[in-house]
C-alpha cells in the first residue's frame, strides 16, 4: 500500500508539471528520490587487480584477460623496447584496465619496489596509440629508532628484529654491519640489546616500501657495547666505522653464516666422525642450519674449485689474500664456478647435507699457507679494514656525535615513555 501511495504522489507530480514550461526543481520533489531508481549503463571499461602466476608471462596474461590479439602483439613490441619481457616475475602485482571490447586502455605491472612498467593510451580511441614508461614509485622517507632485546623467548637475532616489528631485511643489514667484529652464530646471548636508526621508505598510501641505510647502530654484547656510525669519505664510498674511525669491515666475515646457526662441533684434531664412527680429525668448524641457508664468501677471492668432492659433498673452494684459503663443505647447491673472482658477503651456495653427512649443516674450514686453522680464534685476530683518512676526522667526528646523541635520545625517552613511537 505503501509503494502504491507512492506511486501515486509522483504520477502527480509529474503530471502537475504538464504544460508548465519550467519543470520542478528536485528539491521540490522529495519523494522523487526515495522511488526512483539506477539505470543499468553498459561499463566503459573493466579493471582487473591480481599478482603474476607462475610461469605466466605478459602475452599469457593480456590473453587470459581477453584482451584482442591486435593488442597484445601491439603492446608487447612496445613494452620489450623498455623492459626485458622475461623478468616478468610471479607473485608481482598488476593492474590492466580495457574496454567491453577487449582493447588496453592502461596497464601497470610492479617490476620491483622502485619501479612500475605501465602502458596507457594517449585517448580512449583504441586506435590511439600505446605509450610505454618505467616510472619511478613514489615514497617518501622517514628516519626512525628501533631496538630490540636478546631473551629467552626471542634467542635469536633474526627473533628480536621481528619481535621489534621489522622484517629479515634490517636483520640482514644489522648483522652484515657487525658481521667482523660479532658471530651471530656463536656469540649472541640472553641479556643482548641493540638499537639503531634507519631510513624507512614509504608509498603514497602510507604502506611500508622498505628500508634505506642504517645511519647509526649500536649492540651490547656480553656487556661489551660495539657502536657503528655510516660515514662517506670524500671521493670514496660509504662504510661502517666504530667511534674511533676504525673501519667495521674486517678482512674475513665472524662467520660466512650471517645469524642464528650454533656450532655443533669444532676444530679438533680427534673427534669421532658421526657417520664413519671412528676418531680422525675435524679440521673446521660444523655450523647446523636449516637447508637451503644462504653461505656466503668470509672474503674477497678467487674460487679454486666448485663441485662434488667425495665425502665433503658439494665443496666450495676459495683461495683469498695473504696466503688464506677457506672451504664450504656438505652444500646443497653452489652459485659460483671455478675462476670466478668473489666478494666478501657475497652467496656461494646453499646449506645441506650432500656427502658424509647426518643432516643439514656447513662444515667450514679456514687453511693459511696450506695449514688448517681454527676459524674462529682466526677470525678474531683478522685486522680490520683502513680507518677513516686523518683528513677527514673532523667531519667524521661530527656525523658521528650527531648520530649517536640521537640514539642516546632515543634511548632516554624510550626509558620515560616505554609506550612511545621514537620517529
Amino acid at each position: 500500500m505503501r509503494n502504491r501511495v507512492a506511486l501515486f504522489v509522483l504520477t502527480a507530480g509529474v503530471c502537475a508539471g504538464c504544460g508548465q514550461q519550467q519543470a520542478a526543481r528536485p528539491s521540490e520533489l522529495p519523494l522523487t528520490r526515495a522511488v526512483a531508481r539506477d539505470i543499468a549503463l553498459a561499463a566503459d571499461t573493466t579493471m582487473v587487480s591480481a599478482k603474476v602466476t607462475a610461469g605466466a608471462t605478459l602475452a599469457s596474461i593480456l590473453r587470459t584477460n581477453e584482451v584482442v590479439a591486435t593488442d597484445i602483439a601491439a603492446l608487447v613490441e612496445r613494452v620489450a623496447s623498455v623492459f626485458d619481457l622475461r623478468k616478468v616475475r610471479a607473485q608481482q602485482p598488476y593492474t590492466l584496465v580495457k574496454t567491453p571490447e577487449g582493447f588496453v586502455r592502461r596497464l601497470e605491472y610492479e617490476i620491483d619496489g622502485d619501479r612500475v612498467l605501465r602502458v596507457a593510451r594517449t585517448y580512449p580511441n583504441p586506435a590511439a596509440e600505446l605509450v610505454v614508461d618505467v616510472l619511478p614509485i613514489p615514497k617518501t622517507k622517514r628516519l626512525e629508532v628501533v631496538r630490540g632485546t636478546i631473551d629467552a623467548s626471542h634467542s635469536s637475532l633474526v627473533a628480536a628484529v621481528d619481535a621489534a616489528g621489522e622484517t629479515i631485511d634490517l636483520t640482514l643489514a644489522l648483522a652484515e654491519i657487525f658481521g667482523g667484529e660479532i658471530d651471530f652464530s656463536t656469540e649472541v646471548q640472553p641479556g643482548d640489546h641493540f638499537e639503531l636508526s634507519v631510513e624507512k621508505q614509504f608509498r603514497e598510501d602510507q604502506q611500508f616500501a622498505g628500508y634505506g641505510p642504517i645511519l647509526a647502530a649500536e649492540f651490547s654484547n656480553d656487556g661489551r657495547r660495539v657502536r657503528a656510525v655510516r660515514f662517506t669519505p670524500e671521493g670514496g664510498s660509504a662504510g661502517y666505522y666504530d667511534e674511533r674511525g676504525i673501519s667495521m669491515k674486517r678482512f674475513f666475515l665472524a662467520s660466512p653464516l650471517k645469524f642464528q646457526p650454533v656450532v655443533t662441533s669444532g676444530f679438533s684434531r680427534h673427534r669421532l666422525h658421526p657417520v664413519l664412527r671412528e676418531v680422525r680429525a675435524h679440521l673446521g668448524v660444523d655450523y647446523r642450519a636449516p637447508a637451503g641457508a644462504p653461505v656466503v664468501a668470509v672474503a674477497d677471492g678467487v674460487v679454486v674449485s666448485a663441485g662434488f668432492d667425495g665425502g665433503g659433498g658439494r665443496v666450495v673452494h676459495l683461495r683469498h689474500a695473504n696466503a688464506f684459503e677457506s672451504k664450504y663443505l656438505h652444500l646443497s647447491s653452489i652459485s659460483v664456478r671455478a675462476g670466478a673472482r668473489v666478494q666478501q658477503g657475497e652467496l656461494i651456495g646453499r646449506v645441506g647435507s650432500s656427502g658424509l653427512a647426518t643432516g643439514p649443516h656447513l662444515d667450514y674450514r679456514l687453511m693459511k699457507n696450506g695449514a688448517f686453522i681454527n676459524p674462529i680464534t682466526a677470525h678474531r685476530a683478522m685486522p680490520p679494514a683502513d680507518p677513516v683518512p686523518a683528513g677527514e676526522m673532523a667531519a667524521f667526528e661530527s656525523s658521528r656525535d650527531r648520530a649517536i646523541a640521537a640514539l642516546v635520545a632515543s634511548a632516554v625517552a624510550s626509558v620515560a615513555n616505554p609506550n612511545a613511537t621514537v620517529q
